[in-house]
């Protein structure tokens, strides 16, 4: 089981209920089910994601969260979830905005572009890295706002959101981020993880 997943678990407490945004083929919410009893939602915007977590007995809409998260009324989840797709949709402000409506709280993951192996990459081979939380070619990613745990930092403090609690993740070590070791947290760790509240 991802580590990233352990985490979220840990943030979430239970029987709540929760919606995963971009759930993919389901893993996150399966695991949230079992594990925390959460009434867990879905939303995706592949129609073969859809259909792999319908058949493992889970509820998801299709949908695209820039467009789609509108439909669900104000504060109607007590989490929202966002794994590692923020980086992926064209407006990721929007996003934000929509999963802080929607939910009472969000949980956001993002792989770490300050990662110092992406840096290292990037300095002696001159391409653009691939890594465990980025293992897409440049020419077929889906990422198209890359992102530092240090620029999710200043953005979310900038816009007024209160932040619960950012974890860095290296492996399977999992830590605290604060504002005096954010720029060692930031060339350390390969995801972070936000708690944040609007």
């Amino acid at each position: 089981m991802k580590n990233e997943f352990q985490v979220i678990a840990k943030l979430i407490e239970k029987e709540k209920k929760v919606l995963d945004v971009g759930c993919g083929d389901g893993i996150l919410m399966d695991f949230l089910k079992t594990n925390k009893k959460t009434n867990i939602r879905g939303l995706e915007i592949s129609k073969n994601k859809v259909q792999e977590c319908i058949a493992k007995g889970l509820t998801v809409i299709e949908g695209n969260a820039e467009k789609d998260l509108k439909q669900f009324p104000d504060k109607s989840f007590d989490y929202v979830v966002l794994s590692q797709t923020l980086q992926a949709f064209l407006d990721p402000e929007l996003v934000i905005n929509e999963l802080l409506r929607v939910g009472k709280k969000a949980i956001v993951t993002i792989p770490n572009f300050g990662y110092w192996r992406i840096r290292l990459d990037l300095l002696l081979k001159g391409t653009m890295p691939i890594t465990k939380t980025l293992p897409d070619e440049w020419y077929n990613t889906p990422n198209i706002h890359m992102c530092s745990i240090k620029d999710f930092f200043h953005f979310v403090k900038s816009r007024d959101i209160k932040i619960f609690k950012s974890l860095a993740i290296n492996n399977q070590n999992v830590s605290i981020i604060n504002n005096k070791n954010l720029a060692i947290k930031n060339f350390f760790a390969d995801l972070g993880i936000f708690l944040i509240e609007k």
